[in-house]
């Protein structure tokens, strides 16, 4: 289920089909794209950027479907990409640098190399991960716009 509670900050919501290679990335130019119209920093956009791309690779990669929504608050972004698949058994294992269960076709086309969580867990401020084996998973990363920035502590 998509943030509740956000939907007056609802920027945009995509729908992306497993195993659709040809389209990857076009998500996550859309987004991009509407960010830089409202404005957006380019360190903010360049972060969303990594966020998304890389949660539209894991929904193509390995789910049947999914959607990537994104919500634009007066204080952050939040990105959340939900899919219907496989899930996850082990999040704390998916998790780590290098791990992967890319198959050889998704291996050829270069994809899988196993960052792709992690480099959605590295650009986000706020990172939440939830996953049902034989169900789907959900992924939901916040960036803070000002103020609470990555690595800094507001204290």
């Amino acid at each position: 289920m998509p943030s509740e509670g956000y939907e007056e900050y609802l920027e945009g919501i995509y729908e992306i089909f497993g195993r659709d290679f040809v389209d990857a990335g076009i998500v996550s130019s859309q987004i991009k794209n509407g960010l830089k119209s409202r404005g957006i920093t380019e360190s903010i956009i360049r972060r969303v950027a990594v966020i998304t791309f890389e949660a539209e690779v894991n929904i193509i990669s390995y789910a049947h479907q999914g959607t990537i929504s994104y919500y634009v608050l007066p204080d952050s972004i939040i990105i959340e990409a939900i899919d219907v698949g496989p899930g996850i058994n082990d999040i704390e294992l998916a998790l780590q640098e290098g791990y992967s269960t890319a198959d050889e076709t998704i291996r050829e086309m270069g994809f899988g190399a196993g960052m792709g969580l992690a480099n959605i867990k590295k650009s986000s401020d706020s990172f939440e991960m939830s996953s049902v084996p034989g169900e789907g998973t959900r992924v939901k990363s916040t960036i803070w716009l000002k103020g609470k920035q990555q690595g800094e502590d507001v204290t």
